[in-house]
């Protein structure tokens, strides 16, 4: 897991609170799940036929992992966690893309792969024959755009300005059209630097998206997707590396995960929903679209960016993001590993995704998700029965 000084020193105090929290609360809450064994002499604890807890391996496993920036934050101090709680077990993560992590679980270089966005219907078919990936939901978060303006605290964005910025179609930032959406604000006559993704994203899979349903010039000349041929702008690697070019520039605009908003103290714009509010970026905000599409949950679980969902609070641009794995694993102890960790982030792991920016999945699609573990097999036989 590669992560700056900034998101180590985060992870390290959230996983020590994670862990502090689930030895409290064991302490006054009853189980949610029906109990499991005594711990072996090792300290894994071993699941009762039926019920209870995965079983954890009691040798050392290392699972490595590649793809998503868009959850790296939450997944470092989930790893942190998890491997404080469980020290034979060790979780490396490579936030390189979510394109990266779906083409390295299909070679099967890794033994998880993270994307932000569902895998398309032609990459399930690059999956070797007879195998099976799973999508493991883990959390929700916003697609913020940040700028940088000087003086400017408040920024008020429309579908069409936004279109019109990253189809290059406006330029300054005091455009009649931006500034028709912000009385009041002196707008600089500063030209706009648009800074994009330059790497197969789930992060620009649930923008384009944003863009493609709001805009039919978009829709038209670039459409949606983990890469898109941007008609404007500078690429940058990762959430991070397009927080950092907005910084370093005054005048440029980019879209980042709420949490790289927040880390790099960057202001990011309101943006107007579907009841004709402009709201922030928020938990809250992404909360309310998940809950308010939650019945439509596919049951492939490919659930695509939810754009522009119903409600007076909601945030127009929320995005589910998912661990991939196989379904029939080869390694009994990392497919043990692997099955633990996952019932672990999400339950406990659950608990602390709003302190990091990310939203919390809705009580039936964590449930569904954690039925979907007891599908995972090695040779067939189940791991979590």
């Amino acid at each position: 897991m590669f992560l700056t000084p900034r998101m180590r020193v985060t992870a390290l105090a959230v996983a020590a609170a994670f862990v502090l929290g689930a030895c409290s609360s064991a302490a006054t809450t009853a189980p949610t799940t029906a109990p499991s064994a005594a711990p072996t002499a090792s300290g894994a604890a071993t699941q009762a036929p039926g019920g209870g807890t995965p079983t954890v391996p009691s040798g050392n496993v290392t699972l490595q992992g590649a793809g998503a920036t868009f959850p790296a934050p939450l997944y470092g101090t989930w790893f942190e966690a998890f491997s404080a709680k469980y020290p034979n077990i060790q979780i490396d993560y490579q936030a390189n893309g979510s394109g990266a992590g779906i083409k390295a679980i299909t070679q099967q270089t890794v033994d998880f792969g993270a994307s932000d966005a569902p895998m398309k219907d032609e990459e399930i078919a690059a999956v070797p024959s007879g195998a099976k990936i799973l999508h493991v939901p883990t959390a929700l978060g916003a697609v913020v755009i940040i700028y940088n303006l000087p003086g400017v605290d408040t920024l008020q964005l429309d579908a069409a300005n936004v279109a019109g910025i990253y189809l290059g179609t406006i330029t300054k930032w005091n455009d009649p059209a931006i500034a028709a959406n912000n009385a009041g604000v002196t707008l600089p006559a500063t030209d706009i630097l648009v800074v994009h993704r330059s790497d197969g994203s789930g992060t620009t899979n649930a923008f384009t998206t944003y863009l493609d349903t709001v805009s039919p010039d978009w829709h038209s000349q670039v459409g949606k997707g983990k890469e898109v041929k941007w008609p404007t702008g500078v690429g940058a690697q990762g959430n991070d590396g397009v927080a950092g070019g907005v910084k370093q520039t005054e005048g440029a605009v980019g879209y980042v995960e709420l949490n790289y908003a927040t880390t790099a103290k960057l202001t990011s714009a309101k943006l107007k929903n579907a009841d004709g509010n402009f709201v922030p970026g928020s938990t809250a905000g992404v909360t309310a679209a998940a809950e308010a599409a939650v019945d439509s949950f596919p049951a492939d679980f490919r659930q695509a960016p939810i754009i522009n969902g119903a409600g007076a609070d909601t945030y127009p641009i929320a995005s589910y993001t998912y661990i991939l794995i196989y379904q029939d694993q080869k390694d009994l102890a990392k497919a043990q590993a692997l099955v633990a960790f996952l019932q672990w982030a999400l339950t406990d792991g659950q608990q602390g995704e709003e302190g990091l920016g990310y939203a919390p999945l809705p009580a039936p699609v964590q449930q569904k998700a954690l039925d979907e573990l007891h599908t995972v097999t090695v040779g067939g036989a189940p791991v979590w029965p």
